[in-house]
């Protein structure tokens, strides 16, 4: 299958990107990436596998198949969309204007707490 799809396109430059420490993957403790059907190539594998992850990705017409053969099946990607929507909401996290990554990160987390905060509905 040649890659065609433009998700997969920036798939080096995003993981070498990652500013945030993380713990080394080993066999006991692997570290998973999920990624959509736009990623479903043999050079996106390779790439993800380059950077220690284990990548769980959907091949295509799986979720369709899984809708029609299965009852009360539901997509599970609207969650993570729905958190994207919700860090949206947050300009400084839309539009980055900090330059050290710490404190983007630590606008991140404030971004995340005030969402799981408002999501046990004692705010009113």
């Amino acid at each position: 299958m040649v890659p065609t799809g433009n998700d997969m396109k920036l798939v080096e430059k995003t993981l070498g990107g990652i500013m945030a420490k993380r713990p080394r993957p080993t066999r006991a403790k692997p570290q998973g990436l999920c990624l959509d059907k736009g990623y479903d190539f043999d050079e996106v594998r390779a790439i993800v596998r380059e950077f220690g992850f284990t990548a769980h990705i959907r091949a295509r017409g799986e979720e369709a198949k899984a809708i029609k053969d299965e009852a009360g099946f539901k997509a599970r990607r609207w969650v993570v969309e729905r958190t994207h929507s919700w860090m949206n909401r947050f300009r400084r996290i839309l539009v980055r204007w900090e330059k050290l990554p710490e404190t983007f990160i630590a606008m991140l987390h404030l971004a995340c707490g005030i969402i799981t905060w408002r999501a046990t509905g004692l705010l009113k």
